[in-house]
């Protein structure tokens, strides 16, 4: 007997975190074709409820949709990127600041130890590894900032910048720059010093800029 798919808002939801997730996680590339039916019956909603979330998924700027072609997944260039980035930079030092005006003794134990992590994942040659450990360091720094408000807008702005922050992790040298900026971002929380926070945030974000710039050349 076959399954009735799931309908409504709570469907609706249920779609678009999971196509949201297969985004973030790199499993949808970029320019890919997003067919509605295939999709309606992989995650068991009805169709409508399928569209629906593409269309807020359209409105986040992770899908585009294509005049009498269909969704796909937004293609992001590389000056979109660097502008993308740039409001990182704003929000993200801002999240950093408030993470170590707020940062309990135990946060600063789980980041150290994040970071150690780090170190290993660069040591043992390991860039997924360590692209799983950098994401997962920004969003604690959101998680201990307390700031609702930018973490919502960095939600959006980091899913349309997943390709190119793959892209970066692959590329030769690249992990062992970034560890020492990720790095100064703990010690900088860890210390609960606000403004060393925000400018090594600030810092390695520059950095990821002039790092997308560089690659676009190669």
């Amino acid at each position: 007997m076959a399954k009735t798919p799931r309908e409504g808002a709570a469907a609706t939801r249920l779609a678009a975190d999971a196509l949201r997730a297969a985004l973030m996680n790199g499993d949808l590339a970029p320019g890919q074709r997003l067919v509605e039916a295939e999709l309606a019956e992989s995650f068991s909603v009805s169709r409508a409820s399928l569209r629906t979330a593409l269309f807020d998924l359209t409105a986040e700027g992770l899908v585009e949709r294509i005049p009498n072609r269909g969704a796909r997944v937004r293609v992001v260039s590389v000056a979109e990127a660097v502008a993308i980035t740039e409001c990182r930079m704003v929000l993200e030092g801002l999240c950093a600041a408030k993470a170590a005006e707020r940062v309990t003794d135990e946060q600063i134990a789980v980041l150290t130890d994040l970071g150690d992590k780090m170190q290993r994942a660069v040591a043992d040659g390991d860039p997924m590894k360590y692209s799983a450990l950098n994401r997962e360091l920004h969003r604690l720094v959101r998680e201990y900032a307390a700031q609702p408000v930018a973490s919502g807008l960095l939600d959006r702005l980091n899913g349309q910048l997943v390709r190119h922050q793959f892209r970066l992790a692959l590329r030769a040298g690249r992990p062992q720059v970034s560890l020492r900026e990720h790095l100064a971002i703990i010690d900088g929380i860890a210390r609960r010093d606000p403004a060393d926070a925000e400018a090594a945030t600030r810092a390695h974000l520059s950095s990821v800029i002039t790092a997308l710039q560089e690659a676009d050349t190669e």
